[in-house]
């Protein structure tokens, strides 16, 4: 296993990269009927909604959200204007980029269409077998030429590799470590179920209004896991601007469900690629950022894990005052030369 370091100039050439125009995404639903789930349970209908940006004839690619995200979170002029364009790494004019809404989120199924809490118990190897359905059934892909994907999305993408091994070339797993859920971050994880499911306003999942109380620990885990420490710092660096920037975090509206973000956060409660690490094939490229509050650079886990997979490398972005923590690698201006030597070395 190789480790490298991004190196300052890199950063810099990076950051002065200008987006691109790239094709407008085409949207689709597709339904999977009397899905199973890993509890057991069958949903009759499954929708699937999934984005794509290029044609079909195109070198199929998957790119995969993070929790309580969606395929239009990743359409931002800081992620796809940094990739889709013409001569960037994910040149929709050569790869047929294929971006699901996994269970639970976007325009999939989940439970605020009408199930609450009555809706199947899901997890990762769920999600993972609903979009190889919708790949295989549906879109008729027969390989990818790579998965990549952030946060929960780099989860998935490490799962993906250990349950379909030889169903890629490459696998780009971004802010995710490949092993069990633990630590701080199932931690935290867990403050919001429990913050969720103890708000009297929820009513056992069946409110008429949105419940309240959970949110301020929404922030809350978003402030402890996410943003950066310098980034925080730099916009914080009093006690009176620090009470206004929380104070901004708190008032903010959210269009989550709530029955949605617990679902979501219960999703990862058995996440653990670490079995299925010797099974993968593909060419690995792990990213994550040195400022990472959920996957910390100091535990060491990247670098012993991916030792177990002959060729994989692993980039650590510098922390700095414009790194963003675990939201770092949402911005493809700090990898995407990395992904670009990546999918050239074929």
């Amino acid at each position: 296993m190789k480790l490298v370091t991004i190196g300052l100039a890199l950063v810099l050439s990076a950051s002065a990269a200008s987006a691109a125009e790239y094709p407008a995404p085409k949207e689709g639903d597709w339904i999977v009927r009397d899905f199973r789930f890993h509890t057991g349970e069958v949903l009759p209908e499954l929708r699937m909604h999934y984005t794509t940006v290029g044609l079909p004839s195109g070198e199929p690619v998957l790119v995969l959200h993070g929790t309580t995200g969606a395929a239009s979170t990743l359409l931002t002029e800081a992620f796809a204007g940094e990739l889709f364009g013409p001569g960037q790494a994910l040149d929709a004019s050569k790869y047929f980029i294929i971006l699901p809404d996994a269970i639970g989120a976007g325009k999939s199924s989940k439970p605020s269409d009408g199930l609450r809490t009555r809706f199947p118990r899901y997890n990762y190897a769920d999600m993972i077998q609903a979009q190889y359905r919708l790949l295989t059934e549906h879109l008729g892909v027969r390989h990818l030429r790579l998965v990549i994907g952030n946060s929960m999305g780099g989860m998935l993408t490490w799962e993906w590799g250990g349950t379909y091994p030889d169903f890629m070339d490459a696998l780009v797993p971004m802010a995710a470590l490949p092993t069990a859920m633990s630590g701080r971050n199932w931690m935290l994880r867990r403050m919001v179920i429990d913050a969720i499911r103890s708000d009297p306003e929820w009513n056992g999942g069946n409110y008429a209004t949105q419940p309240r109380l959970w949110k301020s620990a929404f922030v809350y885990f978003g402030l402890a896991t996410n943003g950066g420490t310098r980034a925080i710092y730099k916009a914080a660096p009093t006690r009176e601007k620090a009470d206004a920037y929380l104070d901004q975090r708190l008032a903010e509206s959210t269009p989550l469900d709530a029955n949605d973000v617990l679902y979501a956060y219960d999703g990862a409660r058995d996440y653990n690629p670490a079995p299925g690490l010797a099974k993968i094939r593909a060419r690995v490229l792990a990213i994550d950022a040195a400022d990472d509050e959920r996957n910390p650079i100091e535990l060491g886990i990247l670098e012993r894990e991916t030792q177990k997979i002959a060729g994989a490398r692993s980039v650590w972005i510098p922390a700095s005052e414009e790194t963003r923590g675990h939201g770092t690698t949402g911005s493809a201006k700090w990898w995407k030369d990395h992904l670009a030597e990546l999918l050239g070395g074929k």
